[in-house]
């Protein structure tokens, strides 16, 4: 799944500890997110996406298996 997570984070200027204090999970696993090697839960991904104030497919975007 790719995910423009660190793009977001770098428009809003905060570190990938600072996302995940706001959103409860550990720097790591934000880490892991934006290296495309952890796909979130659906609550993680709206509350990324609740907190850059965009929808989950603005931030999130399944890869083609074709």
């Amino acid at each position: 799944m790719k995910n423009s997570v660190k793009v977001q984070r770098a428009i809003a200027n905060i570190t990938q500890a600072q996302l995940a204090e706001k959103i409860g999970v550990s720097r790591q696993t934000i880490n892991a997110i934006e290296a495309g090697k952890y796909v979130p839960s659906t609550v993680l991904a709206l509350k990324i996406a609740k907190l850059f104030e965009k929808s989950v497919n603005d931030i999130f975007e399944l890869e083609s298996t074709d």
